[in-house]
């Protein structure tokens, strides 16, 4: 009798027909071996396909990066050179990319520092405020030392060629950048401060003596100040703070407030998700704009090559050494695995080249990513994105040190203190905005008695630069948010049985409410 055609059932085993069972009791049953290594190559491409669906937003952020690079050392080639209007019309899907970015700043950082604040009890917020701003300083002060040590040891400014000044210099007094900082941070107007912020210029004014005949003309500078156009990111991070402090100590009355300000920040989030999908186009036009307006990048870091490598060494070695040292020394985790988590915001800062700008994909990073708890995220992001700077203080020291150097200038210990404390103070007072460190850095020039002009010979090279420096600010921030979660645990959940018990209570009270009206 001929043996009917297989049939596999339901269990993966395969039997010889119907009829065939019926009529010989020791019905042949064989298993089917493939079965399982089909379920294993399905498992294999589900499992790929679901990494690179999760990671998708990376992996577009990093080509679009290589895209850009190409485009733009592809377009300096062209014959003729890309004029200033080519150069304009090239870089508007980046500049886009900008104006979205930006336009989320405000709403974002308003809604969660007020939020945020607002959920925390002021003992609570307090601490969580000392542990972040503690932080700051040491990871800041560590970047200068880190800075100052590369520099004595590898003397960029005796190596490569000559450096000719690029650029124009900005005069600046000291004390009048410090009082610019106080300035902004208490803003005489809250509404002109979201699109404008107090500096000081100086202008010139020349004074005429007439003697005998000559003219001695004088150039004499007055200090005035003038509302710039540009958010006063600073102004509003003061005022967040004390408004969602105060609203948090109303109790109930405030509660329709934090209610507003939360669902603002939830709105918030998802335009930034929308934002992000977009990012890839516009940090490729970004970045090949950059490439084409630079002179000569040849001879550029031919002059700088040795001062590019020193602070490209102090980078790495404070975002991939010293960061991740003092977070695993705290959190006891792996801190490699966390700094993936905010890959997309790092990528971001170095297309944008704005930790400000990059706020909102960090913020979403740390959340989605990481897991932190979004009470610490709303109150430490924002604030770290705004005086948390290591890679400028790190550059700034870097510069300061290099131009001493080329210009034969001694450095003594004096000198090198005082670049310590300066670079340290003026890293954070620097605006989240690209190249902000520009301005900064001439304050650390004058408190150690070099002349200002000099900050120009760097300027050739400082876009770069100013994007990695921005992605070690970046990662800063976001290390500082996992490290003062981890350290605000017990008030976390202290706060988190509070709120279990008040709305336990209030489900009590609203039970015998609803059998009393039953009743009656």
């Amino acid at each position: 009798m001929e043996e009917p055609d297989a049939i596999r059932d339901k269990t993966g085993w395969k039997s010889y027909g119907t009829s065939q069972a019926i009529g010989m009791p020791d019905l042949k049953l064989e298993p089917v071996t493939d079965v399982n290594r089909i379920t294993k190559n399905n498992s294999k491409c589900e499992a790929i396909k679901m990494t690179l669906k999760d990671n998708l937003l990376l992996i577009l952020l990093i080509i679009s990066m290589g895209i850009g690079v190409g485009l733009g050392a592809g377009l300096r080639s062209v014959d003729p050179p890309f004029t200033k209007r080519q150069i304009l019309y090239l870089r508007f899907p980046g500049d886009l990319l900008m104006n979205m970015l930006q336009l989320l700043i405000l709403p974002l950082i308003m809604s969660s520092l007020v939020s945020g604040l607002a959920s925390l009890d002021t003992r609570s917020s307090g601490r969580i405020g000392l542990r972040a701003v503690v932080y700051y300083l040491t990871t800041t002060l560590a970047a200068v030392v880190l800075g100052i040590i590369l520099t004595v040891s590898i003397r960029p400014g005796t190596k490569g060629g000559e450096v000719e000044p690029s650029g124009e210099s900005k005069i600046v007094e000291p004390a009048d950048t410090f009082l610019d900082l106080l300035r902004q941070a208490f803003p005489s107007n809250l509404i002109e401060a979201c699109f404008s912020k107090p500096v000081t210029d100086q202008v010139l004014r020349e004074d005429d003596n007439a003697t005998g005949g000559d003219v001695n003309a004088t150039a004499v500078y007055d200090p005035v100040v003038d509302m710039k156009p540009g958010m006063n990111v600073l102004g509003i991070v003061v005022f967040s703070i004390f408004f969602g402090i105060i609203i948090g100590r109303l109790g109930e009355k405030g509660k329709p407030l934090i209610a507003l300000f939360e669902s603002l920040c939830e709105a918030t989030m998802v335009l930034v998700k929308l934002v992000i999908w977009y990012s890839p186009i516009g940090i490729i036009f970004l970045v090949a704009a950059k490439i084409v307006e630079m002179e000569d990048p040849a001879q550029t870091f031919q002059q700088l090559l040795y001062y590019f490598i020193t602070v490209m060494v102090g980078l790495v070695i404070h975002g991939f050494i010293t960061l991740p040292l003092i977070y695993f020394i705290i959190v006891r985790k792996n801190p490699f695995r966390f700094i993936y988590g905010v890959t997309q915001a790092i990528v971001t800062a170095i297309g944008t080249s704005s930790s400000s700008a990059t706020l909102p994909v960090t913020m979403k990073n740390l959340e989605e990513n990481n897991g932190l708890d979004p009470r610490v995220i709303k109150f430490v992001a924002p604030v770290g994105a705004t005086i948390n700077m290591d890679g400028t203080a790190l550059y700034e020291a870097v510069a300061v040190l290099f131009i001493g150097q080329i210009r034969g200038f001694e450095m003594d210990i004096g000198r090198i203190i005082t670049v310590s404390i300066t670079a340290t103070a003026a890293a954070i007072g620097a605006a989240g905005v690209p190249q902000a460190g520009l301005v900064t850095m001439v304050i650390v020039l004058t408190a150690v008695g070099f002349p200002t002009d000099d900050v120009t010979l760097i300027l050739a090279i400082d876009w770069l630069l100013d994007r990695f420096r921005t992605a070690v600010n970046v990662m800063g921030d976001a290390i500082g948010a996992g490290i003062v979660n981890h350290l605000s645990q017990k008030e976390l959940r202290k706060m988190d049985l509070l709120d279990s018990v008040e709305d336990t209570e209030n489900g009590v009270l609203n039970v015998g409410y609803d059998e009393a009206d039953i009743k009656l």
